[in-house]
């Protein structure tokens, strides 16, 4: 009997790529490494062709969309369909029964439906990072509650996930350290001079990878690999001292891992996201790709490179939030979230992305106003961290000024 799951965000890039993967699964016999799967739910923000498109195909029980319109006109068009709306729609959809779900939307919106999901018991095959960013503590210490496991998606954390298996009898303390491959992103060797004039469609233009804009905003910035540093905390249990970041960019090791005897393992494939999305859905087993296949003799050579901290500021912040720890990376999440949309709305300049957050950060650890979210929490609740994301964002709304 096919596994059913459900996909939060399914008409964006890993959305649409974990569709293309179900649909190579099911296209095969079913057997324990290629399990066949039934879409139960689907969810989307504003591309309601594509989901159009995508119930048609794979004719999921529920699907939840943004607004009252695209909601009312999928009502209409199919009659035997549950069709939610808004962020209580996603929680309602991702609180249903099924075995598996797809957490493929970006930003602070993923951690309500998590957590919703794992009150059902529902595995979670894990693409947002934003999640444990803002609450990793609070979304682990449930998902161990309620003994629901959590792959990672994530290419870097798919690859730690797999390096780890090979730590024998010591587990976790054989570990000495993590290492997190970064491809430098659009802007790798800029000075801090030619990064003030920088454009959204250079920012855009990722060398390796094809993804989100917002996603690729912070790889540009390398808030994508500060917030991969704090997720990778959470999943695999490691303070930030031993997870380190090196450039590496031809984006063919995804991360590595070095153990206490001087071996390091790395992961290597090409830089495609349906591999470890397929991991994800076939854990613990490995089902066969018919994709591309990574040729080591077309390869010139493997670099690395230590990060600019110096230039690209985000990634220290993200360490900073990292060791404090409480409800400083939820502030650090909000306020970048709000910055990057901002610039990709062209109301503020490239550096001021990662001045904002700074800014944001700092007034969150001296504020003592008794503004909800203003001031600084050791031990927080669900409640302490939506409030301090929803202050951050007001905060940059209110102290960012478009060059």
């Amino acid at each position: 009997m096919a596994r059913t799951t459900g996909i939060l965000g399914s008409t964006g890039s890993i959305g649409t790529q974990t569709l293309s993967v179900i649909r190579e699964l099911n296209s095969h016999p079913e057997s324990p490494s290629n399990p066949h799967y039934s879409v139960k739910v689907l969810s989307c923000g504003s591309n309601l062709k594509l989901l159009e498109s995508q119930i048609e195909e794979f004719r999921p029980e529920a699907v939840c969309v943004y607004n009252d319109e695209d909601a009312a006109r999928l009502s209409e068009k199919y009659g035997w369909l549950s069709v939610f709306r808004g962020e209580s729609g996603l929680a309602a959809c991702a609180g249903q029964s099924m075995d598996l779900l797809v957490t493929a939307i970006s930003g602070m919106r993923g951690l309500v439906p998590t957590l919703r999901a794992i009150n059902a018991g529902t595995e979670i095959a894990l693409a947002n990072k934003e999640t444990l960013v803002a609450a990793g503590d609070i979304v682990m210490r449930r998902a161990e509650e309620k003994r629901v496991r959590i792959i990672p998606v994530d290419s870097e954390h798919s690859a730690v996930f797999q390096c780890l298996k090979s730590a024998f009898a010591g587990g976790k303390a054989s570990v000495n350290k993590l290492i997190l491959t970064a491809s430098g992103g659009p802007f790798r060797g800029y000075s801090l001079k030619e990064l003030e004039n920088v454009t959204i469609g250079q920012a855009l233009s990722h060398p390796t990878w094809k993804m989100g804009g917002k996603i690729t905003v912070d790889c540009a910035t390398m808030m994508n690999k500060g917030l991969e540093v704090i997720e990778a905390m959470h999943l695999f249990g490691m303070p930030p001292e031993k997870i380190d970041v090196v450039v590496h960019p031809q984006s063919i090791i995804h991360s590595m891992v070095e153990f206490g005897d001087g071996s390091v393992i790395a992961q290597l494939g090409l830089p495609d996201m349906k591999t470890p999305i397929k991991l994800a859905l076939t854990y613990p087993y490995r089902g066969n790709s018919c994709g591309e296949r990574l040729d080591l003799t077309a390869i010139s050579g493997l670099t690395f490179e230590k990060p600019r901290t110096d230039v690209f500021r985000c990634l220290s912040l993200a360490y900073d939030a990292a060791k404090t720890g409480g409800t400083l990376p939820a502030v650090m999440n909000g306020a970048n979230e709000e910055a990057v949309a901002m610039f990709l709305n062209g109301r503020a300049g490239f550096m001021q992305i990662g001045r904002a957050v700074e800014e944001a950060m700092e007034a969150h650890m001296k504020a003592s106003n008794g503004v909800a979210g203003s001031s600084f929490c050791q031990k927080p609740d669900l409640e302490d961290v939506l409030s301090a994301d929803s202050w951050a964002r007001d905060y940059v709304r209110r102290s960012m000024i478009c060059p």
